[in-house]
């Protein structure tokens, strides 16, 4: 099993998940590039992400169960549809194959990391403060938090905030001209959407359909765009499912 994570997140995000899951499978957990220990590139685009990602699957003894959040999602989805002969099956989080258009709060947390003059803080905590204006609800700051790293010279941010904020649009995209010619996946496909989220509805489903055709949605009652986060033991549930099914 593969796992993908979202914007500002890293492969460690999914450790509460594989945990569980590891006791039958093989679990990999990789930072995607720009974030985490990944290597930085000058922009983001999820073609690039996607075969880099290729090149890793490659590696591993056949097809893969390929998860992805968010971000991740759309990575895992452009992966499958280059290369279906890596993904045996495939589960996307709370994420559709659409352009969400600008994506304003996601450019404001960048903004607001960006802005934080690392050098003048000796404390984790004092950063964090400085993002609470920006960033008032205390568990999205605590989740960008993760990103932040002390080195022998000072407090860093892991992730490559400014080619992130450059990709924005990109990220928040579809490549769907880069993918057109492309047949749909041919493998079975599990759709998990947050109830309290908007990135999975039916308005979607026709360009849900029409790259995956072989598709099962379930919607988690009491859980936002981080599932997985939100309601782990449900969400690790019908994962295990769709994995035995």
């Amino acid at each position: 099993m593969v796992f993908c994570h979202g914007l500002f997140g890293q492969g460690k995000n999914w450790t509460q998940v594989a945990k569980r899951l590891a006791e039958r499978h093989r679990v990999l957990l990789p930072d995607l590039p720009n974030h985490g220990r990944s290597v930085w590139t000058d922009n983001w685009d999820y073609l690039g992400a996607a075969d880099r990602l290729a090149r890793v699957l490659r590696t591993m003894d056949g097809p893969v169960a390929l998860v992805g959040h968010s971000m991740g999602g759309k990575t895992a989805m452009v992966l499958a549809l280059r290369h279906p002969e890596l993904v045996e099956r495939l589960v996307v989080v709370d994420v559709s194959p659409v352009d969400y258009g600008t994506g304003a709060e996601f450019s404001a947390y960048l903004d607001a990391m960006i802005s934080v003059h690392l050098p003048k803080y000796s404390q984790r905590a004092e950063i964090a403060e400085a993002l609470r204006q920006a960033v008032p609800d205390d568990t999205v700051r605590a989740f960008l938090m993760q990103n932040l790293h002390y080195e022998p010279t000072g407090w860093v941010w892991r992730p490559h905030l400014a080619a992130r904020r450059r990709s924005l649009p990109a990220i928040t995209g579809w490549p769907q001209l880069q993918l057109s010619g492309l047949p749909p996946y041919p493998g079975r496909t599990l759709w998990v959407a947050g109830a309290k989220s908007e990135y999975i509805t039916d308005q979607y489903a026709p360009e849900m359909n029409r790259y995956f055709p072989h598709t099962r949605r379930v919607t988690i009652k009491n859980a936002g765009h981080w599932v997985h986060a939100d309601a782990p033991e449900v969400f690790t549930g019908v994962l295990e499912q769709f994995l035995d099914s």
